[in-house]
């Protein structure tokens, strides 16, 4: 009895975090489809192995064997990473069954609670992580950190350099920013090659040239 208790919880757990958490923030409708699939698979194996002394221990290799190629099949982001581990963690609790039974049934809603307050859309809202490919080619983290903050109209945290191409003027970075007021930068026009100088080396090469 206490088998198709946790089958029925599962069931509810995965359409919840599936249908009510991930497609409505997401809509991305092939994870749909491997997550139902993925946790049912799981659940029907851990089921059946859960009466054998090997059950847990073959679940916990079957959830690395089944991450590794899944991970390994396609580009996830990281919110499907976590949605992915969370339909394996589900089936694979309701699977072997716990005893006592409100340990695994705490444990499957504390799954959907973490999830639904890690995704939700109010939660750090104005952050961002975009990769921005620039025009030009600069090598000036002050210049670089300013012209991104014009571009974004937001505040730079951190940026990740990919790409300083010189031959074709072009810079290519990871930006994790915030959205919102920018930070006052003074900064004069420069040039795309000027632009990969400090400002002060700048105004010296200024006075030289006048003089």
């Amino acid at each position: 009895m206490n088998a198709w208790i946790f089958v029925a919880a599962d069931l509810v757990a995965i359409v919840v975090m599936t249908f009510g958490m991930y497609l409505r923030r997401h809509g991305r409708r092939d994870l749909v489809v491997s997550y139902l699939g993925i946790n049912v698979g799981v659940l029907a194996v851990a089921t059946a192995l859960s009466s054998s002394a090997a059950g847990v221990g073959f679940g916990l290799g079957l959830f690395g064997v089944l991450s590794i190629i899944r991970l390994r099949s396609t580009e996830l982001s990281q919110h499907e990473v976590a949605y992915y581990f969370s339909a394996l963690a589900l089936g694979l609790i309701a699977g072997l069954g716990v005893e006592p039974m409100w340990l695994s049934l705490s444990l499957m809603a504390l799954i959907l609670v973490v999830l639904f307050i890690g995704d939700n859309p109010r939660v750090l809202r104005s952050y961002r992580q975009q990769t921005v490919i620039l025009d030009q080619a600069i090598a000036d983290p002050a210049a670089l950190n300013a012209r991104l903050e014009e571009v974004l109209g937001g505040t730079v945290h951190t940026v990740i350099v990919q790409l300083i191409d010189l031959v074709n003027d072009k810079t290519q970075v990871d930006v994790r920013f915030e959205v919102g007021v920018r930070r006052s930068h003074e900064l004069a026009p420069r040039g795309p090659i000027q632009e990969q100088l400090p400002a002060v080396e700048n105004d010296s090469l200024s006075q030289v040239r006048a003089s």
